[in-house]
């Protein structure tokens, strides 16, 4: 009867101070495709909500309450701001401005839709990505990319913000 309760509780220790620990993931995932019909680069991301107005208050000292029932068209002009501040794209060299062109809120992630236009061809696309980073050092930004066929993946951190893909 001794063992049972020792092990009980060793059982119980263990679980109590490994299992329950709870640690938030800071991430986002972004989806980057080149429709060459179109001439236009299309980006997808999946951004948690509450991270992204945290990061917005703090950069702008204004509370955000984008992707919210208090959403207010002043939310989505610095969600825009943001978003063209922190995800910057130079196709073949030259800088390009991206659209912001809806979002929609599944649970507690915000899906961004956004798009470059005037692309004709890419040889070399470099991208900064520092969404959320500056908020939480934490933070990961995964961005998969389609392009001419070819599928390449990258990771933006707090220590590597910007990358260079040619094709």
């Amino acid at each position: 009867m001794k063992k049972i309760i020792i092990y009980t509780f060793l059982g119980f220790l263990f679980f109590a101070t490994s299992s329950f620990v709870l640690h938030k993931f800071y991430v986002a995932v972004y989806q980057v495709n080149f429709a060459p019909e179109k001439k236009m680069i299309q980006i997808t991301s999946r951004i948690f909500v509450d991270d992204l107005n945290k990061a917005i208050e703090k950069k702008y000292s204004k509370k955000a309450f984008f992707g919210t029932e208090k959403e207010s068209p002043e939310d989505l002009i610095l969600v825009k701001k943001y978003f063209s501040e922190n995800l910057l794209f130079k196709v073949n060299g030259q800088s390009k401005a991206i659209q912001f062109l809806s979002k929609e809120l599944e649970g507690d992630v915000l899906i961004c839709y956004c798009s470059i236009k005037e692309v004709a061809k890419i040889n070399t696309l470099e991208i900064q990505n520092s969404i959320l980073v500056d908020w939480n050092s934490e933070q990961q930004n995964i961005m998969h990319f389609t392009i001419m066929g070819i599928k390449k993946s990258l990771l933006f951190t707090d220590s590597n913000r910007g990358e260079m893909l040619k094709y």
